[in-house]
Order: structure tokens, then sequence, then C-alpha cells
């Protein structure tokens, strides 16, 4: 009995590390992307709600493997019940921002061969 309650105590401290290492990776990639699109915006650049709904995307999908990786240690169905909401709404947000991210290439695409056509008349 002693050797499967250290074994349990174990995986939990185990998932827990992994948790926060997955929360900690995607708030990086959220911060980075925050500051590099700040500069690019400043600089007047093209592309930058394109580059930022990536990178968010990818935060996002960190943060939700880190709440999927937490439901392997919860004990209570009320808890299991909040994660489970946590990760709907994440994966849903997750869902509206690749959306986004089609629409917005669909058109960067109309405008490259709206220019491309407007090259060949002249």
């Amino acid at each position: 009995m002693q050797l499967i309650n250290g074994a349990e105590n174990i995986l939990f401290y185990i998932v827990q590390t992994a948790t926060m290492l997955m929360e900690f990776f995607g708030v990086c990639v959220l911060v980075y992307t925050a500051v590099r699109c700040f500069i690019h915006w400043v600089k007047h650049r093209e592309g930058i709600r394109l580059s930022l709904a990536k990178d968010i995307a990818l935060a996002l999908e960190f943060k939700l493997g880190g709440e999927v990786l937490r439901t392997v240690v919860v004990r209570e169905w009320a808890e299991l019940g909040i994660l489970g909401a946590i990760i709907v709404l994440r994966g849903l947000l997750t869902f509206l921002i690749h959306w986004e991210i089609k629409n917005e290439q669909k058109e960067i695409e109309k405008e490259l061969a709206s220019a491309a056509t407007d090259e060949l008349e002249k």
C-alpha cells in the first residue's frame, strides 16, 4: 500500500511540474508575441494580425495542454467539471482564432491577387 501511495505522489508531482511548465511556455509565447507584434506595429509592418493570431493560438495550445495534464490528478467531480469547462472554453478560443487566421489568409491572398492583376493591366 505504501508503494502505491508513493507512486501516486510521484505521479502527482510529475504532472504538477509538467503542467506548470506547459502553462509557463504558453505565457512566454504570449509575452514574446505581444512584444514582437507591438514592435512591428510601431514600425507599420504588414501582416501583424495574422502573426499575432497564429502565435496566440500556439500559446493557447500550450495552456490547453497544461489543462489536459491537470485532469490526470483530479480527485473530485467538481474539480473535473471546472477543468472541463476551462478546456472547452480554451478549445473554443483556439477554434475561433484558427478561423480568424484562415479568413485573414484568404484576405491577404485576395489583396495579392488584386495587386498582381493591377500590375499586369499596367
